[in-house]
């Protein structure tokens, strides 16, 4: 009896290593220390003596069942950004920078040119992010999934410093709400996407062709998650401040726009200021899923809101568009009861 007798294949690893190095090192910053293979990635942090008082941000998620359709079509070369999105869309929230990220992949079986896949997508995560891929871990569980079964989790490290965080704690009455457009579904809610296309979930239905969505099924709905940071780092370099920013995933608006006000603001966002892209639409209307529970669920069409001065406003979506995102003015922040209205 050996180890891979168990189900468990080493040598299967040690390639799954090699094939990845290469995506791994389009990553690097000049800040990391060391290559691929250690016991722990390293990151010098010498340049945080240019800030006044650095802080440490992070941010830890996965992608959902979404990886259920990854699996189904055998594509797996783009679940890896929206893993990374996940994490660095949180940390630019508060105004950080990412710096690097960890990924973590539970496979029933190490197929290895699957996972080197996975980790290209990851990769490319990161350099839309501009954060490295310092380290990760693939876990080969036998008996625990099924042998073709994976999923993919992650953590990023940013950093800010303390003055330049974005609290929500300036915003007044008139500030302006800009939110920039997803590509689609995103990561979240996908558990509830299954149970609307239950019988479209299979290779044939995800290669079927929805005339109103101008794509398949499945291409539409594993679009990989936008990534802003380099549309809000564009923004804080362009000397905008962002006083409020949230990221609109699992609970929709009304569980995310919140968590960017102090109280005695309110959010009052126009659902009519934006394009909502069709497959929100055929959602709706195949599960006949009411208005409330699709923003209460879904980002609509928005992934990414912030709070400007109205003065700020036009330079801040210049800077958006010029990051390659599409910027629309949503709303105003109001005073009230601190919540959010849809109108």
């Amino acid at each position: 009896m050996d180890y891979k007798k168990a189900g468990v294949d080493i040598e299967a690893g040690y390639k799954s290593v090699e094939l990845m190095k290469e995506h791994v090192k389009r990553t690097m910053r000049e800040e990391v220390l060391g290559g691929l293979g250690g016991f722990s990635g390293a990151f010098s942090l010498a340049k945080i003596k240019e800030m006044e008082e650095p802080v440490l941000l992070s941010g830890t998620d996965g992608c959902g069942t979404k990886v259920k359709l990854a699996i189904i079509m055998d594509k797996h070369d783009t679940i890896g950004i929206d893993a990374v999105a996940m994490c660095v869309n949180d940390i630019a929230c508060a105004g950080g920078e990412p710096l690097f990220f960890l990924d973590y992949i539970a496979c029933g079986k190490n197929h290895p040119e699957k996972i080197a896949e996975i980790v290209k997508g990851v990769a490319e995560g990161c350099l839309q992010s501009e954060a490295a891929l310092v380290g990760g871990e693939t876990a080969e569980h036998p008996g625990l999934m099924p042998e073709e079964d994976y999923d993919l989790a992650g953590f990023a490290v940013g950093i800010c410093d303390k003055k330049d965080m974005i609290t929500g704690e300036n915003l007044k009455a008139g500030d302006v709400l800009i939110g920039m457009a997803s590509s689609g579904v995103h990561s979240n809610g996908f558990s509830l996407v299954r149970k609307v296309f239950e019988k479209e979930i299979t290779r044939e239905g995800l290669n079927t062709y929805y005339e109103e969505l101008g794509k398949t099924l499945g291409e539409t709905l594993l679009a990989p998650t936008r990534i802003y940071v380099k549309a809000l780092k564009g923004v804080k370099r362009a000397g905008v401040t962002v006083k409020g920013c949230c990221h609109i995933t699992g609970g929709g608006f009304y569980e995310n726009v919140p968590r960017m006000l102090k109280e005695g603001t309110r959010a009052v966002i126009r659902k009519d200021s934006y394009p909502v892209p069709a497959v929100f639409g055929l959602l709706a209307d195949k599960g006949e899923i009411e208005p409330e529970m699709m923003y209460n669920t879904f980002n609509m069409g928005i992934g990414m809101i912030v709070a400007v001065d109205p003065e700020d406003a036009d330079k801040a979506m210049e800077v958006m568009r010029a990051a390659g995102e599409t910027p629309y003015v949503v709303g105003l922040v109001e005073a009230g009861e601190k919540g959010v209205t849809l109108c």
